[in-house]
């Protein structure tokens, strides 16, 4: 038999909406969306209160009727108030990965099924108060985008969103809750540096070459500090040099038989002192150096190896395994190579 709510867990859940999170289409029924007079509202129910005291003192008609009208008019723009969030669908679009430090940018897509304009949907997000305004035409959807602080890296959870309107007047706040099954990936803030130099040991980011190479020459590509000076393009740093320009990256010659070198970037490689977060941070620059330079490159992990690669497939699976490395699954990590 399962055992229903604590009274107080019931209120919370009945006030805050459904039990989070919410997966596919949430739509917001009439029971999901509560209102409340603005303090512009509360100045207008004041002063009809007064209009009302008066026009029954001095027994004025016109008083009556005025008063009348506008407290019609007060209750019409409370039914429309709740209408512009009745009934919306909601619905968590893709966020793509970021890196700690950056924003996490979560979709969500409004649609409108009825027949009427919905105008001034606020969109907030109540942990770091992003929020965004967008209109919905007539049966048509649209596209909230909420810039959400990445601060760790791992999985980040959308978290709780307020849909808020206030239309047509501002005399009434409407509001309801949604927490959608939407979440970002966020990958360790890369260190900047270059990669190490290739070691036959295999330190950090040590390299072995596989095959000699030909003499075609196939193209140029960007320098990689691993390069050998004899495949530098040196005509074309002697002639950024003539034309001073510096600052322009040097270049490295491509042959078709080129010798591939496998760059391993192992955690245990690098100095337990640095700390779990530092190390994956400099194995997440290492990756994206890598990546730029064109090298073949592979990751270990106590308890994960990928193959080396290159291209974007190999730079999201490195990337994500740092996100997702967890110490605790490996209590071998913390011991000293």
């Amino acid at each position: 038999m399962r055992l229903s709510l604590r009274p107080g867990a019931r209120i919370a859940s009945w006030f805050q909406g459904s039990a989070p999170p919410e997966r596919g289409e949430i739509v917001l029924g009439h029971r999901r969306v509560y209102i409340v007079p603005s303090r512009l509202g509360l100045f207008f129910a004041g002063t009809l209160a007064i209009l009302l005291v008066g026009s029954i003192n001095y027994a004025i008609a016109l008083g009556f009727a005025l008063t009348f009208l506008l407290a019609g008019t007060g209750i019409a723009a409370m039914v429309q108030t709740t209408r512009n969030l009745a009934r919306l669908s909601v619905r968590a679009g893709r966020s793509e990965p970021v890196f700690a430090g950056d924003a996490a940018h979560f979709r969500l897509g409004l649609a409108n099924a009825g027949d009427y304009d919905r105008p001034e949907i606020l969109v907030r997000h109540l942990a770091s108060g992003a929020q965004q305004t967008v209109d919905l035409a007539a049966a048509a959807s649209t596209e909230a985008l909420l810039a959400v602080p990445a601060l760790r890296r791992g999985w980040l959870p959308l978290g709780r969103v307020m849909l808020e309107t206030r239309f047509p007047v501002g005399l009434f706040r409407a509001w309801s809750y949604v927490e959608p099954d939407s979440r970002c990936l966020v990958y360790p803030r890369p260190e900047t540096g270059a990669l190490p130099p290739p070691a036959p040991s295999a330190q950090a980011g040590g390299a072995r070459a596989h095959a000699q190479g030909s003499d075609d020459f196939s193209g140029l590509r960007t320098y990689n500090p691993a390069d050998s000076p004899r495949h530098v393009a040196w005509k074309s740093v002697a002639r950024s040099d003539t034309h001073h320009s510096r600052g322009e990256a040097m270049l490295t010659k491509q042959f078709a038989g080129d010798a591939v070198a496998e760059l391993w970037l192992d955690l245990r490689d690098l100095p337990p002192a640095l700390g779990l977060e530092a190390r994956l941070s400099r194995l997440a620059g290492w990756v994206l150096a890598a990546e730029r330079g064109g090298a073949l490159y592979g990751l270990r992990l106590p308890g994960t190896e990928i193959e080396p690669g290159r291209g974007e497939t190999q730079r999201a699976a490195c990337l994500e395994a740092l996100a997702l490395y967890e110490v605790a699954k490996n209590p071998a990590e913390t011991k000293a190579p």
